[in-house]
């Protein structure tokens, strides 16, 4: 719970939800983290987004980003109370990008810069995040990471994500909630799996 002490007593600060506020999955949860993705507690580095560079499947993933180690994340978002079936499918494309070579990774992001009317180098961008000199190049892992992003989760979820993060696979649960406080929409987002504190 959130509560606002302006007046030198605690006013809790009400939730709201997605809908009532007008706030779209891809338009604007997607956008907001792909400007700052620190808010998933973290340094991440957007490689792309709606990412589905493969043969023979439809689907894309919300962002696909890397992380300082040179790990691929994959990061699925939901609007929804229960996360529907994100695991599963967040699941399916790490399994998907677990090929991904560093040169289609750069090509990846310079198709994405150049959509976005951005003319850096990509690469550049790349090393200059990995802190890589002339001449390196990382090897990417072949067990990228997955980032879940909603506003709930059924007990499905966690479930699942409990069991894989006990068989060692780097998944978490971030819950992002909206208010409103004083006509200013906010939202807070808090890794609850798996426990910080754990």
């Amino acid at each position: 719970m959130l509560f606002d002490t302006t007046d030198g007593s605690l006013r809790k600060i009400e939730m709201t939800s997605f809908a009532n506020e007008g706030v779209q999955e891809r338009r604007d949860l997607q956008q907001w983290l792909i400007k700052e993705p620190y808010a998933l507690g973290e340094n991440l580095f957007v490689i792309a987004e709606e990412f589905g560079d493969w043969d023979g499947a439809r689907r894309r993933i919300d962002i696909l980003a890397l992380d300082e180690d040179a790990n691929l994340v994959v990061i699925e978002l939901k609007r929804t109370d229960d996360g529907g079936h994100m695991d599963l499918q967040a699941i399916r494309y790490a399994a998907m990008v677990s090929a991904m070579t560093f040169e289609e990774m750069v090509r990846t992001h310079e198709a994405f810069l150049r959509s976005q009317g951005n003319q850096e180098n990509a690469r550049d961008r790349i090393f200059s995040f990995l802190e890589l000199g002339e001449g390196e190049t990382p090897q990417l892992s072949t067990v990228p990471r997955i980032v879940l992003v909603s506003r709930d989760f059924s007990r499905e979820i966690t479930t699942t994500v409990l069991w894989l993060l006990a068989r060692g696979l780097d998944i978490r649960c971030i819950q992002i909630e909206p208010y409103r406080v004083d006509k200013r929409p906010l939202v807070e987002l808090r890794q609850v799996l798996p426990l910080k504190e754990a």
